[in-house]
């Protein structure tokens, strides 16, 4: 007398563990993406590709009036989401700007504390000096924005 092997119903343990690892990742993927969306959807040109001059973003207008220098703090920063711009005064009466747009994945930078431009999604850090990398995932700095320093105003250059 033969008989045929044995064979389970349903599926195999190799199917279930493929299924249940495919899953996991397609959820580590979808969370990992939401700052991709951020990115490409502000429709600014990617971080890379931007030079230091003063129109170096998009969104940002030239001769827009963003603050009275009393309003940045000596040693920290200040950001402005909706011109997509960090302003800083790393010393007293020395005014900076950059992107507010993290070089690592494209999302905003949302603070400015202990000297460092802090990027939320992946924790990146920016000198408040000059945009350098202080800390990653982000491997290249913020790009320099042009700004005018008028009496107590602070200004994008145009």
């Amino acid at each position: 007398m033969t008989s045929a092997p044995f064979q389970p119903a349903g599926p195999a343990r190799r199917t279930v563990v493929a299924a249940a690892g495919a899953a996991g990742l397609a959820v580590a993927l979808s969370a990992c993406s939401g700052s991709d969306d951020d990115a490409s959807g502000d429709g600014a040109a990617p971080p890379a590709s931007q030079g230091a001059g003063a129109d170096s973003g998009g969104g940002k207008a030239a001769g827009a009036a963003l603050a009275a220098t009393a309003d940045i703090p000596e040693g920290g920063g200040k950001v402005f989401a909706d011109q997509k711009v960090v302003v800083t005064q790393p010393t007293a009466g020395e005014f900076k700007a950059f992107s507010a747009t993290c070089t690592h994945q494209g999302c905003a930078v949302k603070s400015v504390s202990d000297g460092v431009i802090n990027c939320p999604c992946h924790n990146s850090n920016f000198s408040i000096t000059d945009g350098s990398v202080q800390g990653g995932p982000a491997t290249k700095p913020l790009p320099a924005v042009g700004i005018t320093v008028s009496g107590d105003s602070i200004r994008l250059a145009g």
